[in-house]
């Protein structure tokens, strides 16, 4: 599993991993932030919804590359499922090998429609390929390659003066006729189309495959040459029974300018075999070079990310500091009223809660919970403000249950007719026993302020989209 993308399920492409320890494709990623503007990580939703935070919320600056997971991935050992193909190897080496697999099914280069193997391409383009046509240079008529190849058989073996040098220059003639052929009606294909390859691609694609397949081009030149070479051979046993001896040995020298045609080729492999070992060996230290940059890389994004985490840390703490209050009195500004009302009302927010505050240096940590659109029995109709008890530092020195006086005030902005409630706790309710929790269950005044009254123009409890809430414990 740890190998899969998050999103697409295969093997990963490239892999990044996101804050929250997901990993994804390169290209996955992409896709998924430029079609959702607040995505959030797919595998965390499965995991627990209830658990999303910060960490699953998707962002290219937030993911970074795993070099690890990639080399593991670019080591496994994995084989072809092309039937009739035994390849095995590392997954490396894996896309190279799909486009040479001799068993991988291709479509014909010409347009005639067919499918076949690529090891069985050249028998089809001989013998079925109804758009692999020859001119003959006889009777100038266009004919399919088999009728064209049976008509030169007939003929190669006709008595004459000339006979075997009509069959020689008959194969020669096959085999640039096809060349032409070929490249005629395969602009997009390799250039040793006509010896077997079957790559196809765009000029910029073209130019790589003919560097990196040096090597694949020679052999597959070498192939056709000692093929051409036992077809001559074949000819020439043929031939004998009836040309003249001179003619015999005139071919016997085409035979050994034809030998040494291969020996060169041969050469050229081994050559190009040694720049190729050459290439990997240097592609494989710069390889490594590049893990180690990428593995260092990834360590500095860890650093920064738990610098980061330590700095907001920092700030929230920072900022607390300076809303907290330590006199038991604490103003509580709340702004967008208008849209936090809304939100309300839709259930989109069901209450805010104010920063904590003290009673005293060392006293009760309290904070002050509103609903805009109200609870209980004030919901719909009141505004209501509840008061909440915290666990403190310091609450195994303070006395419970908590017994002090708390007042409710909502501003009016032209000081004109402030709204004010008060109460004192019930000692027997839970509510204001130690804390066990992070915070006890709110206390307070469900029906504190009729909605209408709040939204009155007589009053300025609402001003220019914010209002003051202040509590005072005595």
């Amino acid at each position: 599993q740890k190998y899969l993308c998050s999103n697409c399920n295969n093997i990963l492409k490239k892999a990044l991993q996101t804050l929250c320890g997901h990993r994804y494709c390169s290209a996955c990623l992409t896709w998924i932030l430029r079609n959702n503007k607040n995505a959030i990580c797919q595998k965390c939703k499965e995991e627990d919804p209830n658990t999303l935070s910060e960490e699953s919320l998707l962002a290219e600056e937030r993911a970074f590359g795993d070099a690890a997971i990639n080399k593991e991935i670019s080591e496994l050992r994995v084989h072809c499922v092309t039937l009739g193909c035994s390849w095995s190897g590392i997954m490396k080496d894996f896309e190279e090998h799909q486009s040479l697999c001799e068993y991988a099914l291709i479509p014909c280069h010409t347009g005639c429609g067919h499918v076949v193997m690529r090891r069985k391409l050249a028998d089809h383009l001989e013998n079925g390929c109804v758009n692999n046509v020859t001119v003959c240079q006889q009777c100038q008529c266009s004919l399919a390659s088999s009728e064209y190849q049976k008509q030169h058989r007939r003929r190669r073996w006709v008595r004459d003066e000339n006979s075997f040098q009509l069959v020689f220059d008959y194969f020669l003639c096959i085999f640039f006729q096809q060349s032409h052929s070929t490249s005629s009606t395969n602009k997009d294909g390799c250039r040793f189309s006509e010896v077997g390859c079957a790559f196809r691609g765009s000029k910029e694609k073209m130019k790589e495959h003919e560097k990196s397949s040096v090597g694949a081009h020679m052999l597959l030149l070498l192939q056709h040459m000692r093929q051409l070479k036992g077809t001559l051979c074949s000819a020439a046993k043929a031939a004998q029974g009836f040309a003249p001896q001179s003619e015999l040995n005139v071919n016997k020298n085409k035979l050994h300018v034809f030998e040494n045609i291969v020996a060169v080729l041969n050469k050229e492999v081994e050559s190009s075999n040694l720049e190729i070992l050459a290439f990997r060996r240097q592609s494989e230290l710069d390889q490594n070079i590049i893990r180690g940059l990428e593995l260092k890389i990834a360590e500095l994004h860890r650093c920064l990310t738990q610098k980061d985490a330590g700095l907001s840390s920092l700030h929230k703490s920072l900022l607390f500091s300076e809303q907290a209050s330590y006199d038991g009195i604490f103003l509580w500004k709340i702004t967008d009223v208008g849209r936090k009302l809304q939100d309300s009302v839709t259930g989109r927010t069901v209450g805010l809660y104010s920063p904590a505050f003290y009673t005293a240096k060392y006293g009760y940590k309290v904070c002050l919970r509103v609903y805009l659109n109200g609870d209980g029995t004030g919901k719909g109709t009141h505004m209501s403000l509840f008061f909440v008890v915290m666990k403190g530092d310091y609450d195994a020195l303070l006395p419970w249950p908590f017994r002090h006086k708390v007042t409710f005030m909502l501003l009016d902005q032209n000081n004109r007719e402030h709204v004010i409630d008060a109460f004192r706790p019930d000692l027997t309710s839970a509510s204001f026993q130690r804390p066990v929790n992070d915070m006890n269950v709110a206390s307070g005044c469900p029906m504190f302020l009729p909605l209408s009254k709040l939204q009155s123009p007589k009053h300025a409890y609402v001003k220019e989209d914010t209002l003051f809430l202040k509590c005072i414990i005595e």
